[in-house]
């Protein structure tokens, strides 16, 4: 996590990070919303592989084709992540409900019977 927030901290966003409005919203705690956690991830693994020793002459190319708007565009949707966030004011998300039940699972084994029964 710690190389992650380095890199969006020093590389991506002084380069790509473009002004904040309320139709392209980013979180100053960014790193509070899981999904933009796990884009950023496949983001910075992508720049890696791509950019790094070894990588193609091509690489940064394919990176910005096929990595960096998808993920910034998805990230910075007004209904996205971000949505309610904005300079100095993080907005937590609420998450989903899912029912605790499994419905691919066995169903739970009955309780013991009590032994004041």
């Amino acid at each position: 996590m710690r190389q992650l927030t380095l890199w969006t901290h020093h590389v991506l966003l002084p380069v790509y990070g473009r002004e904040v409005t309320s139709q392209s919203p980013w979180c100053p705690v960014w790193w509070e919303h899981p999904e933009a956690v796990a884009r950023l991830h496949g983001l910075w693994l992508a720049w890696g592989d791509l950019t790094g020793p070894g990588s193609d002459m091509t690489g940064p190319a394919v990176w910005h084709r096929d990595h960096l708007s998808s993920v910034m565009d998805t990230l910075r949707d007004p209904q996205g992540p971000f949505a309610g966030c904005k300079p100095g004011m993080h907005r937590p998300k609420e998450k989903p409900t899912v029912e605790t039940m499994d419905p691919f699972g066995p169903p739970p084994p009955p309780p013991p019977p009590s032994p004041w029964s």
